[in-house]
Order: structure tokens, then C-alpha cells, then sequence
């Protein structure tokens, strides 16, 4: 949940979220149309039809009609349904909580976020009394979160050098390699044996006593050659996982046995490495604060959405 309650930097952000949950909730043609419609839920003194939960999960519904299939299907589509009711719910205690903090939406904050959204290719219709409710409702959302929960909210430096000494790895740099390679490629569809049999003549070669870089020079196909091969510095992970594990074990100085990918034969000599390490507090402290401010913004949300449903009335009919 975020907020709308003022024009800032955050409103861009804040009017893609409205559109996201406004599309991916949103169907034209409601699965329960066919239906005949009954009270699912009560909550407090208002109503949720079953048409409203048929509507809710129907994007759901949708997806999953199409990747499973019998018993399987129907088990996910009762509980993307008890979700759809849930979160109807959850968002009917936060309007007429809304409504009970006097919080409103002036209609031309409807309007700008109706326009966002359309310059972000969503197919709400301005005219429509449904789509201009909806968009006022998740704006109304957004404020009463912002007044009950984001605006409490202090993060600490404690706090920060807590989460950074519990989540280190979260901030770690990958061990970085200085590599060379000889590459040799094969000639045609059919020369792989050809390109072993010269791959096999440049291990010799190394084993023999030759200099890399000269080896590299004499046989390697690669865009490097003339440099000796060098490839210069690498990160973990960065390379394909077949060469990734033939150089993991390497110390600087040592060459691998002949690798084989669809580029071709590689044989690679590990110059030099550069342990993984970790980035200093300072140079994460404004992302240190965003994940902090965050995960303390989701724990109190479900706690205020706890405290909501513990002191009113909710009857399932489901």
C-alpha cells in the first residue's frame, strides 16, 4: 500500500501501482454474469455478493483455466476465490475505515490519476461511474494507509546497521576473475574434431612450457588473440555456467583442461582473483533505508489490517 495524499516524485510511483492493481483487477466481462447472485460475506453493515468475488479473481481465474487442469485446477480456483473474498474484505474494512477517519479524494485527483493511467495504455473509460469509483476507492486506500501506517513510521541508524549486519550477503559483490583464453572454433558444422585435435596441439604447447599469451596468439580464434588472449576482469556468474564451473576451482596462474561450449573449445588461465566483498554501510545506507522502511511499512499494515478485523463484524456465507 502506498500513498497519494501529496504531488511528489513518489506520485509517478505511486499512480503505476493504482494502474497495476486497477488492470489486474478489472474485467470487462464478469465470469458471474451467468450467475445467480447471493451474499457471500457481511461486514459490518455492508455486502459482499458473489458477483463482486467473481469479478475479483476473474483475471485469476483466466490464468489459471489455461496452465492446469482437473482436480489440480479446481483446488487453485477455490483458493484464488477464499484470496479474491479475503482481500474484498480487507479493502471494505479499510474504506469504511476511511470513511470513519473522514479521509477523501477531491475529484480532480480522480482525474489526474485517470489520465496517468491512460498515458500508461490502461483501457478504463473516464465516463464510466464504475471505473472512476474504482480509481477514487484504491486512492482512498492508499491515504488511509499513508495516515494509519507510513506516517508513524521512523527507521532508526541502529535499525539500518542491525538489517545490514543480519542481511550482509544481500550486499555482497561477486568474486571477480582476471582471465585469459585460447578459443578455438570449429570450422564448419562437422569440424569439431578438427578444432579438438588444434586444441589438444595448444595444451601441449602450455604443458611444454610455452608462454599462454603465445599460444594464444599462434591458435586462438578469439577477438583477443593478439592481446595474448587476455579477457580481462569478470564477475562470478557472469560467464556461461559450464565455463563458471571449470574455473571455480582455478588458482591464479592455473589453466584449465579443455572446455567445451557453443562458441567453440575454450582453455582458460586464471590470472588473477578478487575475492567476494562486501559494500560498506555508507554505500548502502539509502537502500539500507528503503528495505527497512519498507519491511516495517508491511509489518504494520498487517497489523492494522489485524486490529481492523478484530473489533468489527465479519460473517462469511461462502
Amino acid at each position: 500500500m502506498t500513498t497519494a495524499s501529496h504531488k511528489s516524485p513518489r506520485e509517478l510511483l505511486l499512480l503505476s501501482a493504482l494502474t497495476f492493481f486497477l488492470f489486474a483487477n478489472w474485467s470487462p466481462h464478469p465470469a458471474s454474469a451467468h450467475l445467480q447472485d447471493r451474499i457471500v460475506a457481511i461486514v459490518n453493515s455492508e455486502l459482499i455478493m458473489l458477483s463482486d468475488v467473481q469479478r475479483e479473481f476473474a483475471a485469476e481465474q483466466e490464468r489459471l483455466s489455461r496452465t492446469h487442469r482437473g482436480t489440480d485446477l479446481a483446488q487453485r480456483l477455490k483458493t484464488a476465490e477464499y484470496m479474491a473474498l479475503t482481500k474484498l474484505i480487507e479493502r471494505k474494512l479499510q474504506l469504511q475505515e476511511a470513511k470513519a477517519k473522514k479521509v477523501e479524494v477531491a475529484d480532480v485527483e480522480v482525474k489526474q490519476a485517470l489520465e496517468q493511467m491512460k498515458r500508461q495504455g490502461t483501457s478504463l473509460d473516464p465516463t464510466s461511474p464504475s471505473d472512476l469509483q474504482a480509481v477514487r476507492d484504491q486512492l482512498l486506500l492508499m491515504r488511509v494507509a499513508d495516515l494509519q501506517i507510513r506516517s508513524n513510521i521512523m527507521v532508526g541508524d541502529s535499525e539500518l546497521k542491525r538489517y545490514y549486519q543480519d542481511h550482509r550477503e544481500r550486499f555482497a559483490l561477486s568474486e571477480e576473475y582476471e582471465l585469459s583464453q585460447i578459443l578455438i572454433r570449429p570450422r564448419s558444422s562437422d569440424g569439431l574434431a578438427d578444432a579438438l585435435t588444434k586444441a589438444r596441439r595448444a595444451m601441449n604447447d602450455l604443458k611444454q612450457g610455452e608462454k599462454f599469451e603465445d599460444v594464444a596468439r599462434e591458435y586462438s580464434d578469439g577477438d583477443n588473440a593478439l592481446q595474448g588472449g587476455r579477457l580481462g576482469l569478470v564477475r562470478q556468474g557472469e560467464l556461461i555456467p559450464t565455463i563458471d564451473q571449470a574455473i571455480a576451482r582455478l588458482v591464479p596462474g592455473g589453466i584449465s583442461d579443455i572446455i567445451e561450449s557453443p562458441e567453440g573449445l575454450h582453455i582458460i588461465r586464471m590470472d588473477d582473483r578478487k575475492p567476494k566483498r562486501f559494500r560498506k554501510y555508507e554505500e548502502v545506507q539509502r537502500e539500507l533505508q528503503e528495505l527497512v522502511y519498507r519491511q516495517k511499512s508491511e509489518d504494520m499494515y498487517q497489523s492494522w489490517l489485524t486490529e481492523l478485523k478484530n473489533k468489527s463484524y465479519i460473517e462469511i456465507k461462502f
